[in-house]
């Protein structure tokens, strides 16, 4: 009998930690479901919106200029932040001070990208703390899950005129 329930308790131990390899897997490269929290990418993405986000581009440097991405925050690693990727390495970017006030250009250096918030008024983003390297990217956002009326792909940016492919 004690062989028995060593028997079934070993295999549901390896079945336990077979699935949760698996589950690791799919989350780390495949993808997974985000809560997005905060203004900074209003109104494409509001407050506590739910989204999918794919981790393939990340490994193939499949991202590109106007994605949604997951990064880790430069400023505080153990919180993320989602934004719109402006410009990747050799990009000459024109900035601006959250007062529009002063303007200048910042190039972007290899290994780096550029990203802002939709939300230029309300986004802590590359213009305050410069281009982040691209090992920080976590994913990239493409899909809407909740809420349910806006359930689909994301739109383009409302900033469409601060990129392009020139």
């Amino acid at each position: 009998m004690l062989r028995g329930v060593l028997g079934k308790t070993f295999r549901l131990v390896g079945y336990t930690i077979q699935y949760g390899c698996i589950a690791h897997c799919a989350f780390e490269y495949v993808g997974g479901v985000v809560m997005c929290s905060g203004p900074s990418m209003e109104p494409t993405i509001q407050n506590s919106d739910i989204v999918f986000a794919e981790n393939l581009s990340r490994h193939f440097y499949g991202i590109q200029r106007g994605d949604i991405v997951i990064a880790k925050s430069p400023s505080d690693p153990k919180s993320n932040i989602c934004k719109r990727v402006i410009g990747l390495e050799g990009d000459k970017i024109l900035t601006t001070s959250p007062s529009d006030f002063f303007k200048s250009h910042s190039y972007v250096p290899m290994g780096h990208v550029w990203l802002e918030g939709d939300n230029l008024q309300n986004s802590t983003d590359s213009r305050y703390y410069g281009p982040i390297p691209y090992g920080l990217i976590r994913g990239r956002i493409f899909f809407k899950i909740w809420p349910l009326s806006e359930f689909g792909f994301l739109p383009d940016s409302p900033n469409g005129h601060r990129f392009s492919d020139d």
